[in-house]
C-alpha cells in the first residue's frame, strides 16, 4: 500500500535556489530546502515566530528575482551535540497571485526534467 499524496501542488526537494527573506527586522540570503506553488521549507539563522509575515524574493532564474509573501507555519530549531546549528522553517504562500504559482511550478516543472 503506497502513501497518498495530499499536497495540492508538486513538491520538489531543491537546495539549490536563492532566496532573500525579509521578516521585519531580521533580513537573511539562504536557499530552499523545498519548494512547492504553496510555499517553501528553509535554514534560518534566528527563530522566526509563527504566523510572522515574511517577504521573499526568489532567484528562480537568471532574470529578476519573484517577490512574493508568506507566513510562517513552522519553525524548530536544528540542534547538534547540544548546540542550535539553525532553524528551520516552512513558510506557506497566502497571497501568491496567479502568474507568480505559474512561475513557481514552471520552475518546478523545469527541474523535475
Amino acid at each position: 500500500m503506497t502513501a497518498q499524496e495530499r499536497r495540492s501542488f508538486p513538491r520538489i526537494h531543491d537546495e539549490g535556489l536563492s532566496l532573500k527573506l525579509n521578516a521585519g527586522d531580521f533580513d537573511t540570503i539562504t536557499h530552499t530546502q523545498d519548494i512547492s506553488a504553496s510555499g517553501l521549507y528553509c535554514k534560518v539563522s534566528k527563530p522566526i515566530p509563527l504566523m510572522s509575515r515574511v517577504l521573499l524574493s526568489l532567484m528562480l532564474s537568471d532574470s529578476k528575482p519573484l517577490d512574493v509573501e508568506g507566513v510562517v507555519v513552522r519553525e524548530h530549531p536544528v540542534v547538534i551535540d547540544g548546540v542550535i546549528k539553525h532553524y528551520d522553517i516552512a513558510i506557506f504562500f497566502d497571497s501568491l497571485s496567479e502568474k507568480n504559482k505559474e512561475e513557481i511550478q514552471e520552475y518546478i516543472s523545469r527541474k523535475k526534467q
